[in-house]
């Protein structure tokens, strides 16, 4: 099996404890879906910094900034993208980028 690095962009933050709860249970019942699958749920993220070649820093999250993380093994990018697309960032206005990890 592959390992896959799925990266959250977007979505939206939950406004209520209603919310907050539906969401919890939304992204439990997808990673406790793909039981073993699940190497890492992963966590959200802060607003991220970059450090560009010419040595500059900026703050402002990127062009395309993250919003969480996650690790799971698949058979195939297919069996990834299927994964992925259960993912309830997605309902949120967000998408998951992913991209198999290269083991050295």
């Amino acid at each position: 099996m592959a390992k896959y690095l799925f990266v959250y962009h977007g979505g939206k933050n939950p406004e209520s404890e209603a919310e907050v709860a539906a969401v919890m249970d939304a992204w439990g019942a997808w990673l406790g879906g793909m039981g073993a699958a699940v190497i890492d749920g992963g966590n959200p993220v802060g607003k991220s910094t970059t450090v560009h070649a010419n040595g500059k820093v900026t703050n402002d999250g990127g062009s395309n900034p993250v919003s969480g993380y996650g690790m799971f093994e698949a058979s195939d990018v297919k069996d990834a993208i299927a994964k992925a697309r259960g993912c309830p960032i997605l309902k949120d206005g967000g998408s998951v980028e992913l991209a198999e990890i290269i083991d050295m």
